[in-house]
């Protein structure tokens, strides 16, 4: 009798949890998750200046006092002054800027380098460049 009313009591519960369950609405679907927001890009580089050579060699007559002498050598420090005439425009640039920024150090070139815009920059690595 006891095993009876167990199985009557166990079938009871089991009844009561379906018509509960059919009386509860159904659960929601788990929806995807929201796509991940795509990174933010990041801030353009401004454009470099593109350099006027006509300009540059305005901007250049005092360079040409050590870099236009072949076989120069500055007094301080005592090394050869390189020629910079025909070198590469973003060498130019990149070596200017290098001497603005404190990067390199000569006392000449810093300065020198520290008087000049991007623009100018620009400017006297496109005539310089342009030198055979």
């Amino acid at each position: 009798m006891i095993r009876s009313l167990f199985l009557v009591s166990c079938l009871a519960f089991a009844g009561t949890a379906v018509a509960q369950e059919q009386a509860a609405p159904a659960p929601a679907t788990p929806q995807a998750p929201a796509p991940a927001a795509a990174p933010a890009a990041a801030p353009a580089k401004p454009a470099a200046p593109v350099g006027d050579a006509a300009r540059g060699r305005q901007l250049t007559y005092t360079c040409q006092g050590c870099h236009g002498v072949t076989g120069y050598k500055n007094a301080y420090p005592n090394y050869h002054v390189p020629k910079i005439g025909g070198q590469a425009a973003p060498y130019l640039v990149n070596a200017l800027t290098e001497y603005q920024q404190g990067n390199r150090k000569h006392p000449t070139m810093q300065a020198q380098a520290e008087s000049f815009s991007a623009q100018d920059i620009a400017d006297i690595a496109a005539y310089l460049s342009s030198l055979k």
